[in-house]
């Protein structure tokens, strides 16, 4: 992975089309916002078109992507994939679908800002160039746990560029070269996490070009407010180290020990406790940083369990392919 500057006199000559593929399940409540981000977009809006696919919603989504195409001044393509419930197979219907030299994703919970396909679309410039990931960043929060996972980066695109296996970036704000997708397929249509790092892993395994990292590509993404929500979310990603780990072989997160999680405990209980107390009285902490240690364990644990409790289904070994 490289992060180098681009000519911007280059650059600005470089427009290539571009398709947005954004999968939708019951996003109802996320379409105006979601809408008002994409025509705020700086990108030559004839250079674009947005591919926005609903994954059978049970909602009024459907409909409202239809109207919104009929009245937008921007290219909207209605699409829907009813047949396999999977943000991946609903991104490969956009992918098929598409007209665009570089295809780029988001999700409709993201909030994309105005320069971000500008700035996603400018390292493509460069030939070598196969695959650019954007900057994920946090919508503003208020609850405890908004707070925990904002001071932690949880979303940020700096883990998963880090990989120890490979660097990959997130469907929430990523994008691909066409040339890329017809040589190795598309993604894993029954895979339900853990398809944008199989993706990046597969295209840049074909030694056919690098991933680039472009920080101001931005898109904003709410982070989860319930403990439920962040169970459900750490979880998942314990279920993505499994699916990773049976599809390409990634070592699995070592399981803290019961002991472990005591020592720990005791840890927090008799030295960070009353030195995050002493803190707080002087203004140099909040009850983010009192409670950052018990949050973490009960993100560890969820992890953990997502991990020990799923096993890769025998169809999501399956990979889709544009011909």
């Amino acid at each position: 992975m490289n992060h180098q500057p681009v000519d911007a006199t280059t650059a600005t000559r470089f427009l290539p089309m571009v398709s947005v593929v954004v999968p939708i399940y019951n996003g109802e409540a996320d379409l105006p916002d979601l809408l008002n981000c994409l025509l705020s977009q700086t990108y030559p809006k004839d250079r674009v078109e947005y591919l926005l696919v609903d994954n059978n919603s049970s909602d009024r989504t459907l409909t409202i992507l239809k109207t919104s195409a009929e009245n937008c001044p921007i290219t909207i393509h209605p699409l829907s994939q009813t047949q396999i419930q999977s943000s991946y197979a609903a991104r490969n219907t956009g992918i098929r679908a598409a007209t665009g030299e570089i295809i780029v994703f988001t999700d409709a919970d993201c909030r994309p800002q105005p320069q971000w396909l500008e700035a996603l679309i400018e390292p493509f410039v460069n030939k070598e160039v196969v695959i650019v990931a954007g900057e994920i960043l946090a919508l503003p929060g208020t609850t405890l746990l908004e707070q925990h996972a904002d001071r932690q980066e949880t979303l940020s695109q700096k883990h998963t560029l880090g990989h120890p296996f490979r660097p990959y970036g997130q469907t929430a704000n990523l994008a691909i070269r066409r040339l890329a997708l017809e040589k190795t397929g598309l993604f894993r249509p029954y895979l339900t996490t853990g398809g944008d790092a199989d993706i990046c892993w597969r295209i840049l395994g074909e030694n056919i070009g690098r991933l680039e990292f472009a920080p101001n590509a931005i898109v904003r993404h709410r982070h989860r407010a319930t403990l439920q929500e962040l169970q459900s979310q750490w979880r998942r990603y314990g279920r993505s180290n499994r699916y990773l780990h049976e599809l390409h072989g990634v070592d699995l997160m070592p399981e803290m020990t019961p002991k472990e999680y005591g020592y720990r405990l005791v840890r927090w209980l008799l030295k960070e406790v009353p030195r995050d107390i002493k803190n707080a009285i002087a203004g140099k902490a909040t009850l983010v940083d009192l409670l950052n240690t018990p949050i973490g364990l009960f993100t560890a644990r969820a992890r953990a369990a997502g991990q020990r409790d799923t096993k890769l289904p025998e169809n999501a070994k399956i990979i889709d392919h544009l011909c």
